[in-house]
């Protein structure tokens, strides 16, 4: 099997204190052909300092103001050169030293297009303790108007998806990665395939989990981007999903 290259964008703003655990990850990746970009909002704080002492794996750092997580995931993905691109947040890491090396394999045996798994979240306070387990086989292309998309840190993308469907929209403030996936999978032409084990470990307290007012603006966003790709949905379907979501809590 020829080797294909790997692209990993971690955007980042005043992450000094989490960053160094993504930083690790990647370093410690079994997986030789990485190529890791880090897009950097003009941190104020010690990133820049962290990555340059800790990157040991980074390709290529840009440090400039934004106009939002997904603008700043757009300049990693355009300044990628790899095969499978993939977003790595620096409050995230991977599950475990070979994950890449299960991706490429995957996907260059099976000529996948996309290839995602679970995420588990962890409390800041204790790491070693999982909070909840995204279980992404609830996903299927025609699920996305009840809501439902792939654990999007575990999405791994042939640039030529990028190349054909575009990047993400900056006009959603939470839902712009929900929009992307909708626009990608409504078709249903994609080959993927969904792999039953976690394969992203996230801290808990991101923007999407951030309590009744982000899931208010999350609900508004996702009906946008089905509207906006021609999906059929409502309210009703999109809130079908949280006694499901419930249970992940409980289903570690």
């Amino acid at each position: 099997m020829a080797n294909m290259n790997i692209s990993i964008v971690t955007v980042a703003y005043n992450a000094a204190q989490t960053i160094r655990c993504t930083l690790d990850s990647i370093a410690a990746q079994s997986y030789p052909e990485i190529e890791h970009i880090i897009v950097d909002g003009a941190s104020t704080d010690d990133t820049l300092d962290v990555i340059k002492h800790h990157g040991r794996r980074v390709s290529r750092v840009i440090s400039e103001p934004d106009r939002g997580i997904y603008d700043a995931m757009n300049k990693g993905i355009r300044l990628a050169t790899g095969d499978v691109v993939g977003i790595l947040n620096a409050d995230d890491q991977y599950a475990n030293t070979d994950v890449l090396s299960r991706i490429a394999h995957i996907m260059s045996a099976d000529s996948l297009d996309a290839l995602y798994g679970d995420v588990s979240f962890f409390s800041s306070g204790n790491p070693e303790l999982t909070t909840r387990r995204y279980r992404s086989h609830w996903f299927s292309p025609g699920r996305i108007g009840w809501g439902w998309m792939p654990a999007h840190p575990s999405l791994f993308l042939r640039r030529s998806v990028f190349d054909r469907y575009g990047l993400y929209r900056t006009d959603f403030r939470i839902a712009g990665d929900f929009e992307f996936v909708a626009r990608i999978f409504r078709d249903n032409t994609l080959r993927y395939r969904y792999l039953p084990e976690v394969m992203v470990r996230m801290r808990s307290g991101g923007i999407s989990t951030a309590g009744w007012r982000s899931t208010l603006l999350l609900n508004r966003e996702v009906l946008r981007a089905c509207q906006d790709n021609g999906i059929r949905t409502n309210l009703p379907m999109l809130l079908s999903k949280y006694p499901l979501k419930i249970i992940e809590y409980f289903r570690r």
